[in-house]
Formats: structure tokens, sequence, C-alpha cells
């Protein structure tokens, strides 16, 4: 049996919630910056941040070269700085940048062969990156996954 850990202990809530809304909106804030944690955890010693490796999945998932605005659209991170991000990536040659072709102000950006090679050595983890939901059996994920997208609306 899982031992579960309720968010007022979590959070060392002393009062009840105005509502079970309330709580729920609070466990999800909680919930997902401790998944970020994780996750973060799982891809440092790769040498990129978690907003970088989001990035090398979108421009993998495009399979062509895409400009910063289709990425910045893409992004799970809409506050993120694409520019900066694909500056970085740029550096640490896993991405190329290119002048785009029909308009001048807009630029290309594609995978090198390191960044494809890297995010090859990230899809070795999925199976450590999948454990951080290994409390929820498969059914319990699809439930939450539906949840989540009715939440949005």
């Amino acid at each position: 049996m899982v031992s579960e850990m309720k968010i007022e202990d979590e959070i060392q809530q002393t009062k009840p919630f105005r509502s079970n809304r309330h709580r729920a909106m609070v466990n999800l804030i909680f919930t997902h910056n401790w998944m970020v944690d994780q996750l973060k955890a799982k891809i440092k010693p790769f040498g990129i941040t978690m907003q970088q490796y989001n990035v090398l999945r979108v421009l993998r998932g495009a399979g062509e070269p895409i400009s910063t605005s289709v990425i910045r659209e893409r992004l799970l991170d809409k506050m993120a700085d694409t520019s900066r991000m694909v500056h970085r990536l740029s550096q640490k040659n896993l991405v190329l940048r290119q002048e785009c072709g029909h308009d001048k102000r807009l630029v290309d950006v594609s995978l090198t062969d390191k960044g494809y090679e890297l995010l090859e050595k990230l899809d070795h983890i999925e199976s450590e990156v999948d454990s951080i939901c290994q409390q929820l059996s498969e059914a319990e994920a699809g439930q939450l996954s539906m949840l989540l997208d009715k939440l949005r609306g």
C-alpha cells in the first residue's frame, strides 16, 4: 500500500480550505512544483534546463526548421524567453540558427546532430521520468489527465 501525504500535511495547513475547489487548486500548484523539481533532478546531469529540454523536443517533433515564434507557441512554459534559450542552445551546439529565406526578420531553428544525440540520451531515462507518477495506475493517470483537460475547459 502506498502512503499518501495530504496537501494539508505537506504545506502544514492548520485551517480548513474554504472549498474543495480551493484545496484542488493549491494541491495542483504544489504538485506541479514538486513534479518540476523531480524532472529537473533527472535532466540536470545532461547540462540543460527544463525549458531548453522542451525547446529541443519541440524541434524534434517539428521535423523541420521552425521559427522562434512557432517554438514559443508550442512550449509548455509560455513565459519562457525563446530567443534567449535558442541562443544558449546554439552556444552549446545543440541547435542551428539560420536566417529565414522568405522573411529576413525571422530565424529558423533546427537541431544539430549533437542535439539529436542529446535527445536520444534523454530518451533512455523515460522510465525514470515515468516513475515520478508511479503511485498512479494507468487508469488513474488517464482519469487525472481527463480531469485536467476538463479543468482547462
